[in-house]
């Protein structure tokens, strides 16, 4: 990424009606964040004009991953910091759940009071791989952000960026991460919330898809996207046709 979007200059998209508020103006934290999925996020993010919070188990690790992405970021108004979990989760207004799905449970339940009163964005997916190639798990609760609202009783939950592929994120060669982002969860503003934040990366596009009862559905479609990749070699993106109203800016 170069010029103006990468150094996080480019012009303000104009606001959506629904947009509850300036979502440029929230701190985000990406929990697990110096994992793939994570660091593109907050790559993104950061070059959206976000102040953006990498998470880690490690603070030495996140602030590692951080230095990294500022040195790609450039010139960032914000630049990314880098800061353990429970500080990074504390900092922040939204947060961003980016673990593996071996450690979602475990993470949530530790960072409960941290993350009580935030929008929590769960971007887990609950996936394995045999011979086969790979498939969802099963979940107990339905899906992995249905486990995270019963773990986090005082967070506002919500699903998203599921089917993003992290090496486009976080490859500044690319400019335009055109896929949409479907978006689940059962509080209207903090979907609304999301969908914006969603809107500010060039190309991306957030879309309310339903209540959170229905996150496994989308979480398991990871699967069939992953199967796709491999067999084209490609990191396949999701884009929903005929979808009415507000177009995210170029």
């Amino acid at each position: 990424m170069t010029g103006d979007a990468a150094a996080g200059t480019r012009s303000q998209p104009a606001a959506h009606p629904d947009w509850p508020r300036e979502v440029r103006h929230t701190t985000i934290a990406l929990l697990g964040g110096t994992g793939a999925q994570g660091r593109g996020l907050a790559y993104r993010f950061a070059c959206a004009g976000i102040a953006t919070v990498i998470g880690s188990r490690s603070a030495q690790r996140a602030r590692a991953a951080a230095d990294v992405l500022n040195q790609m970021h450039g010139t960032s108004r914000k630049p990314v910091v880098g800061e353990s979990n429970a500080v990074a989760a504390r900092r922040a207004g939204i947060v961003v759940a980016a673990v593996p799905w071996e450690g979602h449970a475990e993470l949530l339940r530790d960072l409960a009071a941290d993350l009580a009163g935030k929008v929590v964005i769960d971007c887990v997916n609950p996936i394995g791989f045999d011979n086969r190639g790979p498939y969802p798990l099963d979940v107990e609760e339905g899906s992995a952000a249905q486990q995270a609202a019963l773990l986090l009783p005082d967070s506002t939950v919500v699903a998203a960026f599921h089917h993003v592929s992290a090496v486009l994120l976080a490859d500044p060669s690319v400019r335009r991460v055109d896929c949409d982002v479907l978006v689940l969860g059962d509080d209207r503003d903090a979907t609304d919330e999301v969908r914006a934040l969603a809107d500010l990366v060039p190309g991306m596009r957030g879309v309310y898809a339903g209540r959170l009862r229905n996150a496994g559905q989308i979480e398991a479609l990871t699967a069939n996207l992953v199967a796709v990749n491999r067999r084209y070699r490609t990191h396949a993106g999701v884009r929903l046709t005929g979808v009415p109203g507000y177009a995210p800016p170029s």
